[in-house]
């Protein structure tokens, strides 16, 4: 049996983005999305939803293998068939190449691949509808004295307003809700979804019906070595740096409901792999398959990928569950 994910999305404070992942299949595993930074003194004020309205986004995933055969592991192929939060098929919908995703419904004024804007401008993210999601492209001014990635950089009206002092094919991250202060970070290269390709030690995150497209930092979940308090989670083959989002909550058993929203080393897993649980998912942690120690009586440390199909240096990655 396969150990599915609740991975409806990623929040931070109040908001969401969307996330697609992989149906009942032992070959699929939980696809995850980027976190969106928005919270009273960190916030990049964007998601595809809001989570004081009741608006998630819509996936359901898996990590994927069997947690009772030893031959049958959790394997990190994201293209497997995906399955909506209502129960309903999504075909064949990947991490990357989701077709909706996000919030949808706004003007695409600009392509950000191919920054197709006139000369000084960048085409940029943006809520073009006053909310909290980016669900729209537009050129904005090019800042004379731009910031690099991973430079400190500033925005205008807001995480989401589109307009900040990064360079063309950048946009500023993490941005902070009183001082509108972040990080840039660079958009993926190449032309689309399909081609999408980072610096080493980055993964291309294409979310927001392809509005944001970032390179988001790898890690290793078994070290949690993200910068300052990020956590690292699933993001097909790889793993990324996102935004801790678990507030008072997110200890082990804890409710979740979205892959950020269990503390640093642990994750959200569908209700029947965590013991007592009772809730649409609950907080359990990742575990060293060679020095583990599962919480409850009941879990084990059950490989993340297939046999053979680790990255180096993530080999010992498991997840603790109940065997199904």
């Amino acid at each position: 049996m396969k150990i599915t994910g609740i991975l409806t999305g990623f929040i931070t404070g109040a908001m969401i983005l969307s996330a697609c992942a992989g149906k009942d299949d032992p070959e699929a595993t939980a696809s995850t999305t980027t976190p969106t930074t928005a919270s009273a003194s960190n916030s990049n004020s964007g998601s595809t939803g809001d989570s004081e309205t009741g608006e998630s986004a819509s996936g359901t995933g898996s990590t994927g293998g069997t947690s009772g055969d030893p031959t049958g592991s959790p394997t990190s192929d994201p293209t497997g068939d995906a399955t909506s939060g209502d129960g309903t098929d999504t075909e064949d919908c990947s991490f990357l190449m989701c077709g909706d995703m996000g919030s949808g419904g706004g003007e695409i004024e600009c392509d950000v691949w191919s920054q197709d804007c006139p000369e000084g401008e960048k085409c940029m993210p943006w809520a073009n509808d006053g909310g909290s999601s980016w669900n729209a492209t537009k050129c904005s001014p090019v800042d004379p004295a731009p910031q690099q990635p991973g430079d400190v950089c500033t925005t205008e009206g807001g995480g989401v307003s589109g307009v900040d002092n990064c360079v063309k094919s950048a946009m500023c991250w993490d941005v902070d809700g009183e001082t509108n202060e972040g990080v840039c970070i660079a958009f993926c290269e190449g032309t689309n979804a399909e081609d999408g390709t980072c610096d080493a030690g980055f993964s291309c995150t294409i979310v927001n019906d392809g509005v944001l497209i970032l390179c988001l930092p790898d890690c290793d979940p078994l070290l949690q070595d993200c910068p300052g308090d990020d956590l690292c989670i699933p993001n097909g083959e790889n793993f990324i740096c996102v935004l801790d989002a678990s507030g008072e909550a997110g200890l082990y058993g804890d409710p979740c409901e979205y892959a950020n929203a269990c503390k640093p080393g642990l994750y959200c897993l569908n209700p029947e792999y965590v013991e007592g649980c009772q809730a649409a998912g609950c907080c359990t942690p990742f575990c060293d398959l060679k020095d583990f120690e599962c919480p409850g009586g009941t879990q084990d440390c059950i490989p993340w990928y297939e046999e053979g199909m680790a990255p180096p240096g993530k080999e010992d990655v498991g997840i603790c569950g109940i065997p199904q």
